[in-house]
């Protein structure tokens, strides 16, 4: 009977501990949600904003970024005449790594 009992609960505890494990397993995710990609923007006044999930450090053009506790970001950045390419990284603390880019246009 403590056989099956026992055959009954790993199965349980190892998906459970693999549940726990995913953040770990999964690596850092990075969404950006404006600019969209080949966008114009008359004024040269870009704001920036996406979320970051499991990552340690999060950098645009290599310059790093804040985010809040929940993975929100959000930058204002200007740039000049002509067109631009951000580039957005995500770390975690195991050096995996998630990128993203987007190309804008300054008329």
């Amino acid at each position: 009977m403590t056989k099956y009992l026992i055959l009954a609960i790993l199965p349980i505890l190892a998906g459970y501990g693999l549940f726990e494990a995913w953040p770990l397993i999964a690596g850092p995710a990075l969404s950006v949600a404006s600019p969209l990609n080949n966008t114009p923007f008359p004024g040269g006044i870009v704001t920036v904003r996406g979320k970051v999930a499991r990552a340690a450090q999060l950098t645009l053009d290599g310059a790093p970024v804040l985010h809040e506790e929940d993975g929100t970001f959000l930058v204002t950045l200007t740039f000049p005449h002509g067109g631009s390419v951000l580039t957005f990284a995500a770390s975690d603390r195991f050096g995996r790594r998630a990128t993203a880019t987007r190309t804008i246009f300054v008329p």
